[in-house]
């Protein structure tokens, strides 16, 4: 059984032929009831992003008793970082993907951000934030479709990205200090 959302899914479509699949949704607790009725079946979790942070790992972990093997690949955040030949030991890393943080206050703190973003923390939301809070001398870093054919890097002024009109897809957003 290959469980996933459906862009992962349709990512694989060369291994999932002739098994059985089950896309994720927002009923989480219906997945679990679906792995707990199918158990003893081989079962492979297939998702994006970075296993040990903000993921789906944590309510599989909560929510069955099974032990679980976990394969990781490369996080959304390292690899934006890779591609902009940048470290990221000095970053401060979060997500903003579905809770709120004090983005002003952490700016002051660091000279770098990495975050993992949504529809409601879009990349000229941030923009506006650090706008609102009278930063200067900061460029934001929006990587799109990250690892996809479509990837897109662009850097942004504060006061572009603001005024940008693009809907920005799944994306991880670095905000850096320059000139320091």
């Amino acid at each position: 059984i290959i469980i996933g959302g459906k862009r992962n899914i349709e990512n694989i479509q060369d291994w999932v032929e002739g098994k059985e699949i089950y896309y994720i949704d927002k009923y989480l607790d219906k997945m679990i009831e679906y792995i707990k009725k199918n158990k003893k079946k081989n079962i492979v979790i297939g998702v994006s992003g970075d296993t040990g942070f903000y993921s789906l790992l944590s309510y599989i972990k909560e929510n069955l008793d099974e032990k679980v093997e976990v394969i990781a690949g490369i996080s959304s955040i390292q690899y934006m970082f890779s591609k902009m030949r940048d470290v990221w030991n000095d970053a401060f890393i979060s997500s903003v993907h579905g809770r709120e943080l004090d983005l002003a206050s952490i700016i002051n703190e660091y000279d770098k951000i990495g975050l993992l973003t949504d529809s409601k923390y879009t990349p000229q939301r941030i923009a506006e934030i650090i706008f609102q809070s009278s930063c200067e001398n900061i460029e934001i870093t929006v990587g799109e479709n990250l690892s996809y054919e479509n990837e897109c890097i662009r850097t942004y002024e504060v006061e572009e990205l603001i005024k940008e009109k693009k809907k920005f897809g799944i994306n991880v957003v670095v905000i850096r200090k320059i000139g320091n």
